[in-house]
């Protein structure tokens, strides 16, 4: 759950742009009227508009729910090839205003071949709203999580989450049982027949990933060039278990970053005189706000716990820009002097929002096993050889509890046009080296990769050169790298 600015990356949601405007109201039916966008920040030619599309693609003619789409289009018509569709993370990520923040990233050369599509998954941002109506206290990432409790057990981490399920289940309705990877698909299929194309070309990132093999499954002959960056593992009879369970590999992989730079001389941050001693201050320093938290004025539960601080590792493993923060609540908290200020917390309507996908799609997409005391002994056993994460990779989930059904599995394979290529850092928390390799294989020939030796969460652009080579040169003209690459 993977790459977001504050929640849901969650699982997020490392660095996602979450939506702060509104889309303008379109028509109603198939055809987006284009009007211009709400909002500060954004570039002057990015239009929006509404589509609908079916709440139960088994019900194509019944209810239908808005989605809200964007697009800038090439400033050179003369150039165009199609359209490039910008698929947000997540679970729970917006997408709307990617056109205008992560399109600002790609060459003139890029954009001037596509229009830019950014588009509010339904229950995000200006789309239909998805809503659990939770506590507040649950919103926060350190509960909305499956952490485990204090003392390593699970009896407070289930509490929350039964609580967070029946909250869903019971405020969700008809729109939160629909919301899920294959039904996204579906509707990025409608959003590329309201454009009036035959085909897309698509960048997705982290979730997105996931989102985007699923439709180059379901719907390959209508994908052009698909970008897959920062990629999860397609295992169908796993999905976000899987992606829960790899963030005991991804931190491990990271966190020797963090480390090194937390005792470079001259850092104003530095943390301790070695990386090893660096790995022993935050396990320490964990167990003794586990014992004892901390009083922390303007934080969501108002401490900082154990769970709190590794909530922090978590974040900071997705991004180096975050380092300093976190060194800075370890030496402050070490040293019992006053912690820096809390990070804001997200608007409660967007993290209701968030939460609400967030833990539809874990839900909807797979089963979960249900037996509390399966979970217990797991947590138990990760906790103790992935010490970081603390057995969050292991823990007991909503889904423990969800009374709906799995929606249909989708098997990545390698039937279809060859034409995807990855694009992976070696050391990514969130959606770790391994877990990419299994969506290469499951690909095939259809796709390549290009492994960037570098971490943190997000591969293009790339602090290494050949690895933005690549993928400009795969969204211009369609050429990939003959065999994997590794770029250093």
């Amino acid at each position: 759950m993977k790459r977001t600015v504050r929640l849901g990356v969650v699982l997020g949601l490392a660095g996602l742009v979450m939506s702060t405007v509104a889309a303008c109201q379109g028509a109603s039916g198939a055809t987006p009227s284009w009007t211009a966008c709400q909002g500060s920040g954004l570039d002057a030619r990015q239009e929006c508009a509404t589509i609908s599309v079916p709440l139960d693609y088994e019900n194509p003619g019944g209810e239908q729910v808005s989605l809200a789409i964007s697009r800038i289009r090439s400033a050179h018509p003369d150039h165009r090839r199609g359209v490039l569709v910008l698929v947000p993370g997540g679970p729970g990520g917006s997408g709307l205003n990617l056109p205008s923040t992560e399109g600002a990233a790609l060459p003139e050369a890029v954009r001037d071949e596509y229009d830019l599509i950014g588009f509010d998954p339904r229950g995000i941002g200006a789309s239909a709203e998805a809503n659990c109506h939770l506590a507040q206290a649950d919103l926060a990432l350190e509960r909305l999580r499956p952490w485990p409790d204090a003392d390593g057990g699970i009896t407070q981490a289930v509490e929350v989450q039964r609580r967070v399920a029946a909250a869903c289940v019971r405020e969700g309705g008809a729109l939160v049982r629909s919301i899920g990877t294959r039904t996204e698909a579906r509707d990025i299929d409608r959003i590329r027949e309201a454009l009036g194309e035959s085909t897309i070309s698509a960048w997705g990132r982290s979730y997105g990933t996931y989102v985007l093999s699923v439709y180059a499954t379901l719907f390959g002959e209508r994908t052009d060039r698909v970008l897959l960056d920062s990629n999860d593992d397609p295992d169908p009879d796993r999905v976000e278990r899987g992606w829960l369970a790899n963030y005991a590999v991804g931190v491990e992989d990271r966190f020797p970053d963090f480390a090194r730079w937390a005792t470079a001389d001259g850092n104003p941050d530095r943390v301790a005189a070695t990386p090893e001693a660096v790995r022993d201050e935050f396990l320490t320093l964990a167990a003794r706000l586990d014992r004892d938290p901390l009083p922390w004025p303007g934080a969501e539960l108002s401490i900082l716990s154990g769970n709190g601080l590794r909530q922090i590792l978590l974040d900071a493993m997705y991004d180096g820009k975050r380092f300093p923060f976190l060194a800075q609540v370890m030496n402050a908290a070490a040293r019992s002097e006053t912690l820096p200020a809390a990070r804001p917390a997200p608007p409660e309507s967007q993290a209701q929002r968030t939460a609400a996908v967030l833990v539809a799609t874990m839900c909807n997409d797979v089963a979960w096993p249900t037996a509390v005391e399966d979970y217990a002994a797991a947590v138990t056993e990760n906790r103790a050889r992935y010490p970081l994460t603390a057995g969050l990779p292991s823990g007991y989930p909503p889904c423990a509890t969800w009374p709906y059904p799995a929606q249909p599995r989708t098997v990545v394979d390698a039937t279809g046009p060859s034409n995807v290529l990855l694009v992976q850092n070696l050391r990514d928390p969130a959606t770790p080296y391994s877990g990419a390799l299994n969506l290469r294989r499951a690909f095939g020939d259809r796709a390549r990769m290009v492994a960037v030796d570098a971490g943190g969460h997000g591969a293009y652009p790339s602090p290494v050169a050949c690895a933005n080579e690549a993928v400009e040169r795969f969204l211009r003209d369609g050429t990939r790298p003959e065999s994997d690459l590794t770029c250093r």
